[in-house]
């Protein structure tokens, strides 16, 4: 099994345990069994695209913001960061308000390439491990290439433990 499958089994486990969780994960959205983009979604159930193939530009950029916004992309993935920052930082910021005496799990799949395009997503991780309250359970890229700040950052933490996960076998 992949990583967010290993993720969204994990979640299941805790919340059929009553463990107070939230957060998001993204998901592959293929087209006659090819891969056009992905999609992020909310532990509430909540979707929108995360990116697509040029080919597949189903979604709109606002007239007024699209003008004076580069282009963002990852190979040949379109990366929609306002859909993106709409469903993600309403969840991180309530997580981030929740009391400490109620310490709730955040699920943060993942914090890769196509999600460090927005600087609002890298503020609101930064709070969330800056604080006491929330245990994050996240998945970062096997390093390669140029290295991405916030997830080097994050590797190097002395209160993060990082599993490498590969070939997960599932009976």
């Amino acid at each position: 099994i992949g990583k967010t499958t290993l993720i969204q089994k994990v979640t299941q486990a805790l919340k059929s345990s009553d463990v107070p969780i939230d957060g998001f994960y993204t998901e592959e959205v293929k087209e006659g069994g090819r891969r056009k983009g992905f999609d992020v979604v909310t532990l509430s159930g909540k979707r929108g695209p995360l990116s697509r193939k040029d080919s597949c530009m189903s979604f709109k950029f606002s007239s007024d913001s699209s003008a004076s916004r580069r282009e963002c992309r990852v190979g040949q993935y379109v990366v929609d960061v306002v859909s993106f920052e709409q469903l993600v930082l309403p969840v991180l910021r309530n997580v981030n308000q929740g009391s400490d005496a109620a310490k709730k799990i955040c699920v943060i799949d993942e914090i890769g390439k196509m999600e460090l395009f927005s600087q609002a997503f890298i503020q609101a991780v930064r709070q969330m491990l800056a604080g006491s309250g929330t245990v994050v359970l996240g998945t970062i890229p096997i390093p390669k290439g140029k290295p991405l700040d916030l997830v080097e950052e994050i590797r190097s933490r002395k209160d993060v433990e990082v599993f490498t996960v590969s070939n997960i076998k599932y009976p």
